[in-house]
């Protein structure tokens, strides 16, 4: 069998679980992990014979993307701003959302030697993109998880990122006054009444710890990070932050209580309430 019919054939299996356009990009992942193929070579190589190895490789990915398994920890990596972080049951998968999050911390901070924390880092996606984009940062990125911290560490070390990687737990961390000039999160902001409309895979496979927070405690983190922040951030300092769109306004009104201002509320690309942004006052 050639890679055009070995295409065709996971296809013809991916689509009726994933859908047409999923089961393509997955297509395209898998020769890319596999093969290291763009779009153009998976074409120029059709006619290429598959090797019993790489069929075997094939089939091991498949079958467990069918069994509804993400693909990102089928393979052990998932793109994101333009580079491959590995990930694995320990870390969340970086999101489409969370990269417009660093794409507009990279466009709004031109100013060189910036301070920067990431809380709650995970797989360390937030902290290396923005110690990679950033004029001469000082990123430092700490989580309460030592096996994401290993991820992270991985992740900072291939990418040829340095960041400072420190395990803590944000509700008894407090960093000196004035230490950084920006602090970023994607912190767990699902109410775990919104598991039943979840997808099985998120559920199944994600860690449940960066994900949900109580019922009753909607902003939990937001309320501490937002103490934590108002300090630790230098006059002018921004604070940045992916929300749950149910929950834009409390946040917002939250933030001013704590003493920051200029908040701002900003859509992702669907149009959704998803990030906020805040400073400390000068």
């Amino acid at each position: 069998m050639n890679f055009s019919e070995t295409i065709a054939n996971l296809k013809a299996r991916l689509a009726p679980v994933y859908g047409e356009g999923e089961a393509n990009a997955m297509v395209r992942l898998i020769f890319h992990h596999l093969k290291g193929w763009n779009t153009t070579d998976i074409i120029v190589n059709g006619d290429r014979q598959v090797s019993p190895y790489i069929h075997s490789l094939i089939e091991r990915i498949v079958t467990r993307i069918i069994k509804g398994e993400p693909i990102q920890y089928v393979l052990g990596e998932a793109r994101f701003y333009g580079m491959d972080f590995k990930v694995n049951r320990n870390v969340l998968i970086p999101r489409q959302e969370t990269e417009e999050l660093v794409d507009m911390i990279v466009n709004e901070n031109k100013r060189s030697d910036l301070r920067v924390l990431d809380i709650g880092t995970g797989s360390g996606a937030i902290a290396v993109a923005l110690c990679r984009n950033l004029r001469f940062p000082r990123v430092t990125a700490i989580d309460i998880s030592d096996k994401a911290l290993e991820v992270a560490e991985e992740n900072a070390r291939r990418l040829h990122a340095n960041v400072f990687l420190r395990q803590k737990d944000i509700f008894t961390y407090m960093p000196p006054e004035d230490s950084y000039d920006i602090i970023v999160s994607n912190p767990p902001y699902i109410p775990e009444e919104e598991k039943a409309g979840m997808e099985r895979n998120v559920l199944d496979h994600e860690p449940a710890l960066a994900l949900f927070v109580p019922d009753s405690a909607p902003l939990l983190y937001y309320s501490r990070i937002s103490e934590v922040a108002i300090r630790a951030l230098s006059p002018g300092g921004l604070l940045y932050l992916e929300i749950n769109p149910r929950f834009a306004d409390a946040l917002r009104e939250l933030l001013q209580k704590e003493g920051f201002v200029n908040m701002n509320i900003i859509n992702d690309i669907s149009r959704r309430q998803r990030f906020i942004k805040a400073e400390r006052p000068k």
